[in-house]
């Protein structure tokens, strides 16, 4: 018999927070090379007064209200206390939708786009639409992490979000929504449970390892390939250290909130669609609430273990895989890499739905709510018959 969930209401003491202010004020900040702001990494400038806000105006506990106000849980599954949110749907009849967040974001990103699905009357769609939703934080990730428990991978993800829909909430038909490390989760469930998996919506692609793509390309794919590699050799630092070196790396982010800070502000910079101020994209109440969950949880030393079992592990989509069940893709234009549809084809053996969306980038659901909540129902409706 399943566990069953426990209630569960986010509350960070308040010597937590007290000795936060005092790590802030004590800060120890390093001089910044000449050069424009942001080009060898996060801006001095944009970083002191980020912290200044953090000490004054930002509002932690009101942040906490708004997580609070959702039906969340933590049941025992895999050996570690999980946490979700479980929002029941306003509808006829309400489909299971299970949303995994990536790196280094958190079930945060969700807030807004949660009532569009679950109650989609009240936001001009039809309630006929209406999702149950499941938000797990990740295994490893935030509020699913205690400090000596076992590391996760992306398949140990999976294996376990799929016990936490099928064994603990019973769902034997759901569908899943992921984008970032939740992309591959959500892949991952449907090439290994696709009799469970209704469709899967991605708003970033996990591609199959396969040397015969790049025999002969296209122009399109020939170009893809030529932009993944200049991503990788401009921003793809943060993967290098967090795949081989991830414990030297936490020793600093765990104790330092403003390197904490640094680390995770310099990505909804360099990976949304902000025209070069973060704040453009995502609030800074809420850049700071999701750097909030990683230190007042300790867990940003876990977070990284995806980067080193993908390193040091044999990659889970192996050559010749498919995904036999329906996707549907959303392509932001400022998504870390767009692969065009002929590579995507070679993996996603089903592919109903490509839209081009014409703004936003990696944080899909806190950018672009409203547009990624109308593409999921989309997705799922001609789908849901099937159920």
């Amino acid at each position: 018999m399943a566990t069953q969930p426990a209630p569960f209401q986010l509350h960070v003491p308040e010597a937590v927070l007290e000795d936060l202010q005092t790590r802030l004020r004590l800060t120890r900040w390093p001089d910044e090379p000449e050069g424009a702001p942001w080009a060898s990494g996060t801006s001095l400038a944009y970083l002191r007064g980020l912290t200044a806000y953090w000490q004054g105006p930002f509002d932690w506990r009101a942040q906490e209200a708004s997580l609070n106000r959702l039906r969340q849980f933590t049941v025992a599954v895999a050996g570690i206390d999980l946490h979700f949110i479980h929002e029941p749907g306003v509808g006829p009849a309400p489909m299971p939708l299970l949303l995994c967040h990536g790196w280094p974001g958190s079930v945060l990103e969700f807030l807004e786009i949660i009532p569009m699905l679950t109650d989609p009357g009240r936001h001009g769609g039809d309630p006929a639409d209406a999702f149950t939703i499941v938000a797990p934080s990740l295994p490893g990730y935030t509020l699913s992490y205690r400090p000596g428990q076992a590391r996760f991978g992306a398949e140990e993800i999976a294996t376990t979000l799929h016990a936490l829909m099928h064994d603990v909430l019973g769902h034997d038909r759901f569908g899943v929504q992921g984008g970032d490390w939740g992309s591959l989760v959500a892949t991952l469930l449907g090439l290994h449970w696709p009799g469970e998996i209704i469709g899967l919506h991605l708003n970033m692609l996990s591609l199959r390892r396969d040397p015969e793509a790049r025999v002969d390309p296209s122009d399109e794919e020939r170009a893809f390939h030529d932009a993944a590699r200049r991503w990788i050799r401009e921003e793809g630092g943060y993967q290098s250290i967090q795949a081989t070196k991830p414990q030297t790396l936490a020793y600093a982010l765990t104790d330092s909130p403003v390197g904490l800070a640094a680390w995770i502000v310099e990505k909804f910079r360099t990976w949304t669609d902000c025209d070069g101020d973060p704040e453009n994209a995502v609030s800074r109440d809420r850049m700071l609430a999701n750097v909030m969950l990683y230190w007042t949880s300790g867990a940003i030393g876990s977070s990284f273990w995806p980067y080193y079992a993908r390193l040091h592990t044999p990659w889970p989509l192996a050559a010749g895989s498919h995904v036999d069940v329906p996707v549907g893709y959303a392509e932001f234009p400022a998504e870390l890499v767009r692969p065009p549809r002929s590579l995507a084809a070679r993996t996603y053996a089903d592919i109903r739905q490509w839209t081009r969306m014409p703004r936003g980038g990696h944080f899909a659901a806190l950018e672009q709510p409203a547009a990624l909540a109308e593409d999921i129902r989309t997705l799922f409706r001609p789908l849901r018959a099937a159920r």
